[in-house]
């Protein structure tokens, strides 16, 4: 019996030892540093699953009553894995085509793209600076029922003739509420530590750190979503926008590259933001949204280093959260009794990465 007794003991210390090693008992490997999420319930171990898809159920889209396919290069909407490239679908696309891979994080030289000191790439695909002013706030995208505002930062250095900006939050308008996305002012950067903050109708809101972690508005239309432990999220506005959003300091090296003459006390945290728009009327304004325009001719100089974007006293606006500026057109009311208006243009993916996706699709796994 006691031979039996010792057996039965060295068994339960050799399990509890394999379950230390392997993490759990289907053998995925414990998160290195707190770097991965936990594997999803239907990712087991030794079990290869099909790639996920999404039907689109929306009649709205192109593809509605279709169901396409994620490729098996990012079989996932959702990757365990933070820095693996997930599957985005997009039922508004008139060729119908299955998911395409990438990452989760605002690509910079994409369409849709503000980031830098800050530079631009217009719904045209075409490269701008628009420097604005530290301390001022413009209006990148104003429609009818959205306006997205952008506070600048920056410094001027002596002797120069203008600031050195960068956009350090976002405020959108849409409906009757407010939303604003901020990088918090720190001295020395950090990358463990969180640099984001966030307010609804002019309330804190708080999104638990932890890739995934999310936040959903009362109304399930507005959805904050970490995309990895701190610093980079994803905010979807239901049938009107994604936009991706990573928060950066300027490092020492761009100091240096740049002459910005970056003070120690600050390293002027900012954000890199890319958007995509489900749909923006024909009149669109904005630093950013006129790009969008099907009439537009982008009047910046091709073949120069740096292409300026003019447009300071047509888009600043009083404050992070105000529709007006001298060609800001956001009147969510007035929109409801526009007769006879054209039919909205979409732009862009509004990618499916949620179980019930954003008025796309419904995600399936078999």
């Amino acid at each position: 019996m006691k031979l039996q007794h010792e057996y039965h003991l060295l068994l339960i210390l050799f399990l509890s030892c394999m379950s230390m090693s392997f993490g759990d008992l289907y053998g995925n490997a414990p998160p290195p540093n707190g770097d991965l999420a936990p594997p999803p319930p239907f990712k087991v171990a030794g079990k290869q699953f099909p790639p996920e898809s999404i039907v689109c159920n929306d009649p709205r889209t192109s593809c509605f009553g279709k169901t396409l396919q994620c490729p098996k290069q990012c079989p996932e909407l959702k990757p365990a894995d933070p820095k693996a490239k997930a599957c985005f679908i997009d039922c508004n696309r008139p060729s119908c085509e299955d998911g395409t891979c990438r990452s989760r994080k605002p690509n910079c030289e994409g369409n849709g793209a503000a980031c830098y000191d800050p530079r631009f790439v217009g719904g045209d695909g075409i490269m701008f600076y628009f420097h604005g002013k530290a301390n001022h706030h413009f209006a990148l995208v104003s429609d009818h029922n959205l306006q997205i505002n952008a506070h600048f930062i920056g410094i001027r250095p002596a002797g120069r003739p203008r600031d050195f900006t960068w956009i350090q939050s976002l405020g959108i308008l849409f409906e009757d509420h407010s939303f604003t996305l901020s990088a918090t002012q720190t001295s020395s950067w950090d990358n463990s530590l969180d640099h984001l903050s966030f307010t609804f109708d002019d309330t804190t809101i708080y999104v638990d750190e932890g890739y995934l972690s999310s936040w959903t508005s009362p109304s399930n239309k507005l959805n904050v979503e970490r995309t990895s432990m701190v610093n980079s999220v994803t905010v979807t506005l239901q049938n009107v926008f994604e936009i991706m959003v990573t928060v950066v300091p300027v490092t020492k090296e761009d100091d240096r590259i740049h002459k910005y003459q970056i003070p120690e006390n600050d390293c002027f945290a900012h954000l890199e933001v890319q958007f995509k728009f489900l749909k923006l009327s024909e009149k669109v304004e904005g630093v950013l949204g006129q790009t969008y325009r099907p009439d537009f001719e982008n009047p910046v100089k091709r073949g120069v280093s740096m292409p300026i974007m003019s447009g300071e006293e047509r888009y600043i606006t009083s404050s992070l959260v105000s529709p007006s500026c001298k060609y800001c057109i956001f009147s969510p009311e007035k929109k409801k009794d526009v007769v006879g208006k054209k039919p909205e243009i979409s732009h862009g993916a509004m990618d499916c990465t949620s179980e019930v996706t954003n008025g796309y699709g419904v995600a399936c796994r078999r």
